[in-house]
């Protein structure tokens, strides 16, 4: 197979030129946008203003990359396997028709995922923080209720562990192959990549979806947690003013986006550390209202409710509250050296899961039974009055927290909506980039964002203005329902591109000293992780069909609609998958076409980088090696 040389040598010129151990931020287009910088300044601040937003025309590959464009191939790969390889300028299509076929040109999407326009801004603390509170929202702070209702306080805590220990995997997978192609797209080009052009293309698109629905579903939830203090009040003021907070963090661009989640991961965890130590005074009978509570709830009402199906039922809660973990490999292509942040922010997940999931639930479990009459009362999953947190504080007799413990939840719905905005629009946008949606989705400005697809998923958050209309509830559960499986195809496709990648990497005779990070769970994580998923899976796709609540009365329609509120993600992502599958013909990736190199930032250097690492280390005492290990 022949893939031109000249591409591969502009891609090893440009990874070169990133040092990994510098933590400069870097922007395709170097002197070129320097120079239009420097230009701007003599212009006003309004001209400067309205120069931002026009695109960024630098070509992908530079303006002096000298790219030789081949499709060849030693059996006729575009007409046996949908794809083929070969380089081709960023004007140059990524899907093509060759002599009459059609076809799916992979390493041109590759390349253009490895040379975005996206700024790199992110600094190692913003990745920690978007680690620590990325996913710390109304899926913990107000979803936690339903589950607590539904299996019982062991279940809860057992679903949360299963689902946690599963997510440790799945991040330390992504986290090693984030830091080696630190690409744009991230997961979903992985599974481009490494898997099958049409499988990462449902992937691309399932992500995206997740996040886009997520947005106006957040919104909503904070427009009824303001009702906490005052039902009377209009939904829409408040959803208006989400939105505006929303976009306007995110037209600030990356920096923007890293400066608030920083911000709003600092007072999230402050929030649960702060329940964390009332809910232990609380439950030893240190409040003047109450005595000691100890364990009694888990004798009675019980710890479990609803037998194994109450167990399996509430994974899928449990997995929509750690949805977002999974955005630190996305804001790997943003990071202004991944080689040395994103370790270290992958490791975080491990202390998110167990003490401000587990630490937190668990009390929750011995201060709320799970037949609170309040819990049963939720109208929709944001139901900030029937959040567990809320209901254990003023059980306690507390007058002030409770409102202190719905401002945090406001804020995490402002969070996880900022970061909706983020996941969603980098998803398109490297979708676009690899031929895989609109190409005005592909549109980056001046300043390195995403512009056209920052807009559209803004433009999908006002949907939250129909929650003031009678169908509200109805609109929940749709939202909710799109949203709600497709992390588990992100974990699962994360965890398989994983092992595909070892497979690909040691077929070229590498070893895993090669590179940048090693995930510590290896390989073995990642089966477990995809067998996790498809565990969920199955599962879910049983307590849809045989819902807990289902009786004789209910009707075939009412059961239909059950079915497809629990399980929409699975038509979504198999009609993207066959539609693309059946357009290109595209087949599974074999190991041996596996490109293991483009997008690399340690071409030639990974001994060098390894030796001085290693060098430093055993200058360190051992308490100092165990904590750079954990953290």
């Amino acid at each position: 197979m022949t893939v031109g040389r000249d591409l591969e040598l502009n891609e090893l010129q440009r990874s070169q030129s990133l040092a990994e151990g510098s933590s400069f931020t870097v922007h395709p287009g170097g002197a070129t946008a320097e120079a239009k910088r420097l230009s701007a300044g003599f212009r006003g601040a309004t001209h400067r203003f309205i120069d931002s937003f026009r695109r960024e025309d630098a070509s992908h590959f530079g303006p002096d990359a000298n790219v030789e464009f081949q499709v060849t191939g030693a059996d006729g790969l575009p007409a046996q396997h949908g794809y083929a390889f070969g380089g081709a300028p960023g004007g140059v299509h990524v899907a093509r028709e060759h002599r009459g076929q059609r076809y799916y040109d992979l390493q041109t999407a590759n390349a253009k995922t490895a040379s975005s326009l996206l700024t790199r801004e992110l600094k190692g603390r913003h990745l920690q923080m978007i680690a620590i509170g990325g996913s710390i929202g109304t899926g913990l702070f107000v979803a936690s209720g339903k589950t607590l209702s539904q299996g019982g306080p062991a279940s809860m805590l057992l679903a949360y562990l299963f689902i946690g220990a599963m997510l440790y995997c799945t991040v330390q997978a992504l986290g090693e192959m984030a830091v080696i192609f630190p690409v744009a797209g991230s997961f979903s080009a992985f599974s481009t990549r490494f898997l099958d052009p049409s499988w990462g293309f449902a992937m691309g698109w399932n992500y995206a979806l997740q996040w886009v629905v997520v947005l106006p579903l957040e919104i909503i939830a904070g427009a009824y947690t303001i009702g906490y203090w005052n039902p009377n009040l209009n939904p829409a003021i408040f959803v208006t003013l989400f939105l505006f907070i929303i976009i306007v963090i995110n037209l600030f661009g990356v920096k923007g986006y890293g400066e608030a989640e920083f911000v709003f991961a600092i007072l999230k965890v402050t929030a649960v550390i702060g329940f964390i130590l009332l809910g232990i005074v609380i439950n030893i009978g240190g409040t003047p209202n109450g005595g000691y509570i100890g364990g009694k709830y888990w004798s009675d009402p019980g710890p479990f409710n609803n037998g194994f199906k109450g167990f399996v039922s509430v994974f899928v809660t449990a997995a929509f509250a750690f949805a977002g973990t999974e955005l630190v490999g996305l804001a790997a292509a943003e990071t202004a050296n991944p080689r040395k942040s994103l370790p270290t922010a992958i490791k975080q997940v491990f202390w998110r899961i167990s003490l401000f999931y587990i630490v937190a639930l668990t009390l929750v479990g011995l201060l709320v039974p799970y037949n609170e009459p309040r819990l049963l009362g939720a109208t929709h999953i944001a139901d900030a009055a029937a959040s567990p947190f809320v209901i254990a504080i003023e059980s306690a007799g507390a007058t002030v927290l409770p409102s202190v413990m719905n401002g945090v939840i406001l804020i995490s719905v402002i969070s996880v909506g900022n970061s909706a905005v983020f996941g969603s629009s980098r998803t398109l946008a490297a979708l676009a980039d690899q031929g895989q949606a609109p190409k005005i989705l592909a549109y980056v400005d001046r300043t390195g964002r995403p512009l056209v697809a920052i807009l559209l998923t803004s433009l999908v958050g006002f949907l939250a203005y129909l929650s003031d209309t009678e169908i509200q509830s109805n609109i929940f559960d749709w939202l909710l329902a799109i949203s709600g499986l497709s992390t588990i195809f992100t974990w699962a496709s994360i965890c398989l591109a994983h092992i595909r990648l070892r497979k690909a990497w040691a077929y070229h005779n590498r070893t895993v000293r090669d590179m940048a990070f090693k995930a510590q769970a290896g390989v073995i994580g990642s089966w477990i992780g995809l067998s996790f998923n498809i565990f969920i899976l199955v599962m879910q796709l049983w307590v849809a069909i045989s819902p807990i609540d289902s009786d004789a009365q209910t009707t075939a329609g009412e059961a239909a609609e059950n079915f497809f509120i629990q399980c929409a993600a699975i038509p979504v992502v198999l009609a993207f998958y066959l539609g693309h599958k059946l357009w290109f013909k595209t087949k599974p990736i074999r190991i041996e076409d596996m490109d293991i190199d483009t997008g690399r930032r340690d071409f030639g250097r990974m001994g060098i980088i390894k030796a001085q690492e290693e060098e430093e280390r055993q200058q360190w005492p051992a308490w100092k090696r165990v904590y750079r290990y954990m953290c």
